[in-house]
């Protein structure tokens, strides 16, 4: 039969449970700038993605349709809209505001023509640039092929 003093206690004691915390809390001060970057650059990817789909969505309507659609890069409200060209008529309307990415001017300007062949009026470069500075480029081609580089 044992006696008190042989019976031990098991457990954690206050310092030990200190130095885990503090271990926890200085990987996690590290790991947070490091997940900021990752989802600033997922962000800026997917943006990028949903742009050419929007381009890619206005030359099949325009196909479609059979008839030319406009495709505006508004960098001020930050949207692009995509119009009829020769009706009156907003078909849709896709906002990046929020996306934390910057879109500059295409490089033809601020409108983009596709024709119900599903060509486009003028070939284009477009830069997406995110928050940490990274750009991802798109182009369109004359023939309205979108790729994304």
């Amino acid at each position: 039969m044992p006696r008190e003093s042989q019976l031990q206690e098991q457990g954690w004691s206050l310092t030990e449970l200190l130095i885990v915390l503090a271990i926890m809390g200085i990987i996690a001060v590290l790991a947070v700038p490091s997940y900021q970057t990752a989802a600033a650059r997922v962000q800026a990817r997917s943006t990028t993605i949903e742009i050419a789909s929007q381009l890619r969505f206005a030359r099949q309507l325009a196909m479609a349709r059979r008839e030319r659609l406009r495709v505006i890069f508004d960098r001020e409200s930050r949207t692009i809209t995509l119009q009829r060209a020769d009706a009156e008529g907003t078909l849709h309307v896709y906002q990046y505001a929020d996306k934390g990415v910057v879109v500059e001017e295409p490089t033809a300007g601020p409108e983009l023509l596709f024709h119900p062949s599903g060509r486009s009026a003028t070939p284009t470069t477009i830069r997406v640039r995110d928050s940490q500075g990274r750009e991802t480029t798109f182009t369109v081609s004359i023939t309205g092929r979108v790729s994304v580089s």
